[in-house]
């Protein structure tokens, strides 16, 4: 085999271990949703609830910073490259974005439900990544607007509309903001994938990106826990003893941003958004029926949403690899 060839299948064998890593934390993001569900509810604050899962995550991200060489180089690369002009201020400022998921996620939920704000950020996300990827926002580089491409972004919202249908009916309905403030949260995290992915390419290491999102992030979420605090009669309670899992979900989050830093480099914007939707939905799907939560039983629709879910990360990732199979078999 010449050198070309073996460069070739070493490129296709990175992008299957970087779709491999996607599915995985998609599906660990799922476990994060039903962690940080119960953190609420044992807070009886979803703002202080995710304040604590940021603030657990910075916590270990910075205690690594501190024995780590890489990511302290990594993070000097960063602030000379934003000294130089290299970086804008705002590609560092995923953290920002990621607070403002999750503060969203925390008052429109009670308005409008979980289905219908999980089928509107997914509508934002990959309809975003779709338009991230096309102007180069991401460190992939452009990647253009294909059939395929807006096939695969139809079936992943078909897909978790599907997955969810079941509960749609029980969702409240005729709240129009919420929904249009959900699906600008799924507009965001598109972007700050893509931004992320962009700083943990400058600083050749994926962990500097996640601790400089964590640390924007955990501000921003404490500003508004503050903000709320000081001018309504919001009183934050104390943080439950146990059980211990209940601090996890910061840790999962490290691993997404992390992941979602260094896969976006090779997969980009778009095919990250629909692994790892897959992977959550399959997440989901294991959950429900290992350990369910209350009154929640594994549903066909879920079923049908996981492979409506494969098909569409099929039709999106076969354009491109297909070339590159082609090529590392024939050498």
């Amino acid at each position: 085999m010449t050198g070309a060839g073996l460069g070739r299948r070493s490129l296709l064998q990175g992008a299957t271990v970087a779709a491999s890593v996607a599915f995985i934390v998609g599906a660990l993001t799922a476990l994060q949703s039903r962690i940080n569900g119960e953190l609420a509810v044992a807070t009886t604050s979803g703002v202080q609830a995710a304040v604590v899962s940021f603030g657990t995550g910075w916590i270990l991200l910075t205690l690594v910073l501190a024995f780590s060489p890489a990511m302290r180089r990594g993070l000097r690369t960063v602030v000379r490259d934003l000294r130089d002009g290299a970086l804008r201020w705002w590609q560092v400022a995923g953290g920002l974005l990621g607070g403002f998921f999750v503060a969203v996620q925390s008052v429109t939920v009670p308005v409008i439900g979980v289905a219908i704000f999980t089928v509107a950020v997914v509508a934002g996300q990959v309809t975003n990544s779709i338009v991230v990827d096309r102007i180069g926002l991401g460190p992939a580089g452009r990647q253009p607007v294909t059939p395929a491409r807006v096939a695969s972004a139809v079936l992943a919202i078909a897909a978790v509309a599907v997955a969810v249908s079941d509960r749609l009916g029980s969702s409240p309905s005729g709240a129009v903001i919420p929904v249009i403030v959900a699906l600008m949260a799924g507009l965001a995290i598109a972007v700050q994938q893509a931004i992320n992915g962009r700083v943990g390419a400058a600083a050749h290491n994926a962990w500097t990106a996640a601790w400089l999102n964590f640390t924007l992030g955990t501000v921003m979420l404490g500003a508004v826990l503050g903000l709320a605090w000081s001018v309504t009669d919001f009183d934050p309670g104390p943080l439950p003893a146990g059980p211990w899992w209940l601090y996890l979900g910061g840790s999962i989050g490290v691993l997404f941003i992390a992941a979602a830093a260094w896969i976006v480099q090779r997969l980009g914007v778009l095919l990250f958004a629909l692994l790892t939707i897959t992977g959550q939905l399959t997440g989901a799907l294991i959950l429900d029926w290992v350990a369910p939560a209350a009154d929640v039983d594994v549903q066909l629709t879920l079923v049908v949403g996981v492979a409506i879910a494969g098909l569409a990360v099929l039709v999106g990732s076969l354009p491109s690899w297909a070339p590159r199979l082609a090529r590392a078999v024939g050498h």
